[in-house]
């Protein structure tokens, strides 16, 4: 029998669709254990404007996840004033940064297997006063790692960044050969770790269109990437490029890798959005937990309507239990 799996699911921005996609799981029985991080109060609202029949349960550590139709765990998180679908409530920040707070030290002490995270909403933590620049970013700090590495995937594809939420202006000076290396490393590693695959294959794009052609349109190709990419090879990390991005999104090259390395957030994501949105999941890797979250925001035009739809939830949880599983099971050969 398979080994038990616990996630923690956190809620993010009460007025988005995070609160109603997390009670859209008890519509059905679950096999794998998922503890909400959230406040119970506002659950409960969401819970009531949607007239959902859903029945939450207090959870401790020593206590086994409910997986029955109709009914959650809940990890009750203070804080969350205003339970409003749809109207974003500055004083609520802090209540969500302690979700995850919450949900990441549960992971680090043991509680949990991995952390699932509904979406948040950048620019009203931001408007409270914090300086907040995503998930990833954040439990990086939390973690006290020195890089980490953000990567969608869908069943067909995988897309890692090299730089995540920068200005375009910023991006040419973050690609250093030292961020370049962790990078790559991490995705290499963690596609064995996590994914099981021995020897990844790993497709890396250019800066500059047509990968700078020769020089003439950028030189970052030459003095930093391709360099970098000669010693990542001489180390034994199968990477390919630099590659014109326009081109290395097709199959000829696709057919037979196992991710892409684009150099910029919008250089790499929309091709994979256009591709699988709703079905795709945001995965950080370099952390010593696992972490998956959805591949969409709060939508709070949909807030409150229940019309969200919870399939990149259900990817997420899916994947963040194969993760799981994968970690143990690598733990467990090197002990």
């Amino acid at each position: 029998m398979a080994e038990d799996i616990v996630l923690a699911l956190t809620a993010g921005e009460p007025a988005g669709i995070g609160p109603e996609l997390c009670l859209a799981l008890a519509a059905a029985q679950r096999e794998v254990g998922v503890v909400l991080v959230a406040s119970q109060p506002m659950l409960e609202a969401r819970a009531r404007l949607l007239g959902l029949d859903v029945k939450l349960h207090a959870w401790r550590p020593d206590m086994e996840p409910r997986k029955g139709v109709g009914e959650l765990s809940v990890l009750h998180v203070e804080g969350c004033t205003s339970y409003q679908a749809g109207k974003l409530d500055t004083a609520n920040s802090r209540y969500v940064l302690d979700t995850l707070t919450v949900a990441a030290k549960g992971c680090l002490e043991g509680d949990f297997d991995g952390m699932v995270t509904a979406p948040v909403h950048k620019g009203v933590i931001n408007e409270a006063g914090i300086e907040f620049s995503g998930h990833t970013e954040f439990l990086q700090e939390l973690c006290g790692v020195e890089r980490v590495v953000m990567m969608l995937a869908t069943e067909e594809l995988r897309v890692a960044l090299v730089t995540t939420h920068l200005p375009l202006k910023d991006v040419s000076a973050a690609i250093t050969p030292e961020r370049l290396t962790q990078v790559a490393t991490i995705l290499n590693a963690d596609l064995k770790t996590f994914f099981g695959i021995a020897q990844p294959k790993i497709l890396v794009a250019g800066l500059n269109p047509h990968a700078g052609e020769s020089g003439h349109l950028g030189r970052e190709e030459i003095e930093v990437i391709e360099p970098t990419l000669e010693t990542l090879r001489a180390q034994g990390i199968q990477v390919v490029g630099p590659l014109p991005a326009d081109t290395l999104f097709t199959p000829h090259w696709l057919d037979d890798a196992d991710a892409a390395l684009a150099m910029y957030h919008d250089q790499g994501l929309p091709v994979l959005k256009f591709q699988g949105f709703g079905r795709a999941v945001n995965i950080t890797l370099g952390l010593p937990i696992v972490r998956t979250s959805v591949d969409h925001g709060t939508a709070l035009d949909l807030a409150g309507t229940g019309k969200a739809d919870a399939g990149s939830l259900h990817t997420a949880i899916r994947v963040g239990e194969q993760m799981a599983r994968s970690l143990k099971s690598a733990t467990k050969r090197e002990i």
